[in-house]
């Protein structure tokens, strides 16, 4: 027997402080412990200033979001639209629901309702989609915004409800402003009464406010299918789930227990009407002055005068549709654009070309254009993961973390495949599938509805595959090299928080820490790839970067990764991360050059021989300037132990340490950290390990250049470096100098022999010519 609903006209649909209060705590708490990172992108003057707020639907959960988050920003009261079926009498739920301010969206009085409650006050909140759109699909084969109405088994066009409620709200601010002006107070304190305002001023003040629908997009990432507990305990105690039920248990418990990013990104506001003409205000003054009740400004029936109606129309009807086809535009125009949408978007595009295969490499640059063209369009909203180059690495060569997750995803098992370096895809990705099991079924076309409607991403995917056979290698290591600035700004970005600020107010670095690329207007062949110390950043050698640049040499200075932004991205390193933009940038020099030598200072110069022990090709050759296999300070003995106590120290929430960092005192203050992490020292002491056990395997030509009274490398590094080198053709210059940065400072003839071993890599001669300028092949300190 179905239970009576709830609620009539007379029902009074009161939100209840304290269960509002308890529930948001609670959501706190969840929010806690849950892996869903919910990530709300929009001004504290748009959550203010807005009145009625649009969300599209695709999770049954996120309907309590919202109402959650302004809560919690500001203590705001919301209303907001569910299913009426959740509405019955003497149901706990239903009752749990009014308390927290939900309407039934049969509400006999649903929109007169809500414009009474916006002018109280309280923020709107609407789904106008109408339902969960699992398929993404926002758009019919016209191009116009519709979505598919399981009740009607077709596609419709979306609800006009949030645009009747902004623009009769409007309409009704205007009459009521109106009547001000014409001095007709007693009007005013009638609809004071029927509102149940506190006094005309309140009524005016609410008038006067703007009326700003603000559509919101939420975007879910990554999307999974794989089983989850929640899933396996309702299959367990219900036996034989439905499969619309089995699909969302699947679907939402995997957005809420397996670490996915929740994107709410609110739009800017859309108006109703910016401009309201003289005889619609005449208008408008008449039909507010006569109503004796918000529900006349609505045309709700067959009572309804054919004058009203037609006055009603004139003003408000004629411009509903073009306002919700404005709202919903802004909506989908702001989806969260990630790499699952671009590569099922690519896909798509060849299915739909009747191609069952494509290379991979191709597929891989595709992708990666794509990515940088998508940058540059400031109207495309990225996912985090696509602003930081760290997340997407490595998608040019396909060996990118996050495709590869989704290609081998159990989502795409039974859509494409991999093979011979080709991918292959699967007649599954054709075949039509239910709209309630479309998102286990074929989440790659999942994916390409949601990223259709935003066009400068759609037009960036296309000029990537039209590109993609004609792009040189060169405009490739440009693109790459934008990826290590925008890494930097990146890292400076996340590491500039609040949280970060005590130790970073202490530092004393005041040069950029950017990565350079020179490029000379005639190429001598060999490019540089120049590598700075620990603790510094590529502003220690810029200046001589310079004087390379004047003999010819296209150099790019590339930043170790933690550095040159803050000490606590240090703390977060390993030295295999340092070393990795030395990687990025021989890749980049290697496209611009015929050859290509490593030159680097103290750790700049122990990362480069580790890496060209590997034999990158057209390596020439590697000067280290002050690289480390010793040190003076021989308190570094300690640094294992208390990087361990710091270790468990951090398992507590409170500690970040017993000793996070160090004081540095900096030969050179304006580069450097002042504060060092001792994650950093026990990294240092790694590095060098490895590079012990890897300068056998080094055959290129080595230059070793070391301060003869250094104060933080012993000089004797030199001497363990040149004997443990693998290489024939290797020379140690010694500096007089009682300075470690015997490079920044020019000390002695360091730029000069540096300068001439890399002329003798252009002349293809080494020793010889190092040793006609003064260096000693087999000299020790």
């Amino acid at each position: 027997m179905e239970m009576e609903t709830v609620f009539d006209e007379e029902t009074d649909f009161q939100i209840d402080e304290q269960t509002l209060a308890w529930t948001v705590r609670l959501m706190t708490a969840l929010k806690n412990r849950l892996s869903i990172n919910i990530e709300l992108h929009c001004s504290d003057d748009l959550l203010e200033d807005g009145q009625i707020f649009l969300f599209n639907h695709f999770a049954r959960f996120e309907t309590f979001i919202p109402q959650f988050l302004f809560y919690l920003k500001n203590g705001t009261h919301c209303r907001s639209i569910a299913a009426h079926e959740f509405f019955r009498k003497g149901d706990t739920f239903s009752n749990y629901l009014m308390d927290l301010g939900a309407v039934p969206n049969n509400h006999p009085r649903l929109l007169p309702f809500l414009a009474e409650e916006s002018l109280r006050g309280r923020k709107v909140i609407i789904f106008p989609e109408g339902g969960m759109v699992k398929d993404r699909s926002v758009i019919d084969s016209d191009g116009d915004y519709s979505v598919y109405s399981r009740t009607a088994d077709n596609r419709r066009k979306h609800h006009t409800g949030a645009a009747v409620l902004g623009q009769t709200l409007d309409a009704f601010k205007v009459g009521i402003q109106e009547l001000d002006k014409a001095g007709e107070r007693e009007h005013l304190e009638r609809w004071v009464r029927i509102l149940k305002l506190g006094s005309v001023e309140t009524l005016l003040a609410a008038a006067r406010q703007p009326t700003l629908i603000v559509p919101a997009n939420i975007t879910f990432y990554p999307i999974r299918v794989s089983s989850n507990i929640l899933q396996r305990g309702a299959d367990f105690f219900a036996k034989k789930l439905s499969r619309k039920m089995t699909e969302e248990l699947l679907i939402e418990g995997n957005i809420l227990l397996k670490d996915t990013d929740m994107d709410i990104r609110m739009t800017d506001p859309v108006r109703p009407s910016k401009r309201w003409r003289i005889w619609d205000r005449l208008i408008l003054r008449r039909l507010v002055r006569r109503a004796s009740s918000m529900d006349e400004l609505f045309v709700r029936g067959t009572g309804d005068s054919r004058g009203r109606k037609l006055a009603i129309f004139m003003c408000i009807g004629r411009h509903v549709r073009p306002l919700r086809d404005l709202y919903m535009k802004r909506m989908y125009d702001h989806v969260t654009l990630n790499l699952s949408h671009l590569a099922s978007r690519l896909i798509m595009k060849f299915v739909e070309r009747g191609e069952t295969e494509m290379d991979a490499h191709l597929f891989h640059k595709i992708l990666y254009i794509a990515i940088k063209n998508a940058q540059k369009k400031p109207s495309i909203h990225l996912h985090h993961s696509l602003l930081n180059p760290e997340s997407y690495y490595g998608v040019i060569d396909g060996n990118c973390k996050g495709l590869e997750q989704f290609m081998s995803s159990e989502a795409c098992s039974e859509l494409i495949q991999r093979e011979n370096g080709r991918y292959r895809f699967l007649p599954k990705l054709k075949a039509e599938s239910k709209f309630d099991t479309i998102r286990l079924e074929n989440l790659i076309a999942v994916y390409a509805n949601e990223m259709a409607p935003i066009t400068d991403a759609c037009e960036a995917l296309d000029d990537a595959i039209e590109a993609a056979h004609t792009t040189p290698k060169e405009a490739f290591a440009t693109m790459m090299f934008d990826d290590e600035l925008l890494s930097y700004q990146w890292d400076r970005k996340i590491f500039s928080k609040p949280e970060y600020e005590e130790i970073n107010t202490q530092e004393t670095a005041t040069e950029s820490g950017q990565p350079f690329l020179l490029m000379p207007e005639k190429s001598n062949g060999v490019g540089i790839v120049l590598a700075h110390g620990f603790l510094a950043s590529p502003a220690e050698v810029r200046g001589f970067a310079e004087k390379l640049l004047a003999a010819g040499h296209p150099v790019i200075g590339v930043r170790l990764k933690g550095h040159g932004t803050s000490p606590w991205d240090l703390r977060d390193r390993n030295w295999k991360n340092w070393q990795m933009p030395i990687r990025k940038g021989y890749r980049i020099m290697a496209a611009l050059t015929g050859r290509v030598a490593l030159v680097g200072f103290s750790s700049g110069g122990a990362l480069s021989l580790i890496y060209a022990s590997e034999h990158p090709e057209k390596l020439a050759g590697v000067a280290v300037i002050s690289a480390q296999l010793k040190f003076r300070n021989k308190n570094l003995i300690f640094v294992p132990l208390i990087h361990g106590a710091n270790k468990v120290a951090q398992w507590l929430p409170y500690l970040e340490g017993v000793m996070p960092f160090r004081v540095n005192e900096s030969e050179h203050p304006r580069i450097n950290y002042r504060n060092m992490a001792i994650r950093g020292l026990y990294e240092l002491r790694r590095m060098v390990d490895k590079l012990k056990n890897r300068l056998g395997k080094v055959e290129c030509p080595v230059l070793i250049v070391q301060g003869d009274e250094d104060t933080v490398v012993d000089p004797k590094s030199a001497d363990l470096i040149y004997q443990k080198l693998g290489s024939r053709d290797k020379t140690i210059h010694m500096v007089p100098s009682k300075r470690h940065g015997i490079l920044n400072e020019d000390i002695g003839d360091t730029h000069d022999a540096v300068l001439a071993f890399a002329a003798s890599l252009v002349e293809g001669r080494t020793r010889e010519k190092a040793n006609a300028l003064g260096a000693h092949p087999m000299s020790a300190p």
